[in-house]
Parts: structure tokens; C-alpha cells; sequence
């Protein structure tokens, strides 16, 4: 998982990507591509 500051250009990694906010952080989730997944903070 990668942790970034911005999390715009890792949404824009894969098609798949969701911006998804969880426990008052802010995630990176991609159902089929595993991988793309990031932390805000």
C-alpha cells in the first residue's frame, strides 16, 4: 500500500479505482487490480 499526500493521480492509475474515506482516512480500493490500493496522510 502507498501512503501520499495527494491521492488524485493514484486514482487515476487504473479505471477501477475508488476513493473511499474509512475510520476518517482517506483509501485507494481497487476490486480487481489489488495493487492499486493507497493510504491518504
Amino acid at each position: 500500500m502507498k501512503v501520499a499526500n495527494s491521492l488524485r493521480s493514484l486514482k487515476n492509475r487504473h479505471r477501477d479505482c475508488q476513493v473511499v474515506r474509512r475510520k476518517g482516512r482517506v483509501y485507494v480500493i481497487n476490486k480487481t487490480q489489488k495493487r492499486y490500493k493507497a493510504r491518504q496522510g
